[in-house]
């Protein structure tokens, strides 16, 4: 998917934190901030994971969602749906969580693959019309999310640019975990 795109589905097996699944179009008209993760990976557990509720506890939800995609590309046996759970519970995280489906010829799961992630974890914002604005690998500072939240927050919809927000490139460190 490309920058301007708009996400018309994404591919998930199983959902937690909500009553039915979702789709990117019943989130049109908000921002939608996703999360893709892995539980085992060292820069989600300690930073990814954190913004994601500092931001779904800072936004209304009315204007922003956050979404978590468990997006497993490594250690499929240890990270199943069964331990996302307890993850989920032990790291009491709110927000809606959806697991990528799995792909049957490639160890990368189908969003990701979709999304083009580079690795976890990573941080995809759409605006209120469903478009790709950000797609980020690795780390991303507080203040400069928070800034392109409140850009795309003050868009109104049918009228937005389609124009890529892009921070700095960021190189893979121990931070983050690449494909």
């Amino acid at each position: 998917m490309r920058a301007g795109q708009q996400m018309m589905q994404w591919h998930v097996s199983q959902w937690f934190n909500t009553p039915q699944p979702i789709q990117p179009v019943d989130l049109r008209g908000r921002v939608v901030l996703i999360h893709a993760f892995q539980m085992l990976c060292p820069g989600c557990v300690s930073h990814g994971l954190p913004q994601a509720v500092r931001l779904r506890q800072t936004f209304p939800t009315a204007d922003v969602a956050v979404i978590g995609l468990h997006t497993v590309f490594e250690n499929h046996s240890a990270m199943q749906p069964h331990a996302l759970a307890a993850f989920i519970r032990e790291y009491r995280l709110e927000f809606p969580i959806g697991v990528d489906e799995p792909s049957v010829d490639t160890p990368i799961p189908q969003t990701m693959q979709q999304l083009r992630l580079q690795g976890t974890p990573s941080v995809v914002l759409l605006d209120r019309d469903g478009r790709l604005r950000l797609n980020h690998f690795g780390l991303l500072d507080d203040l400069r999310l928070g800034a392109m939240l409140g850009q795309l927050l003050a868009e109104s919809t049918t009228l937005t640019p389609a124009t890529p927000m892009s921070p700095s490139p960021s190189e893979c460190t121990d931070q983050g975990c690449a494909r």
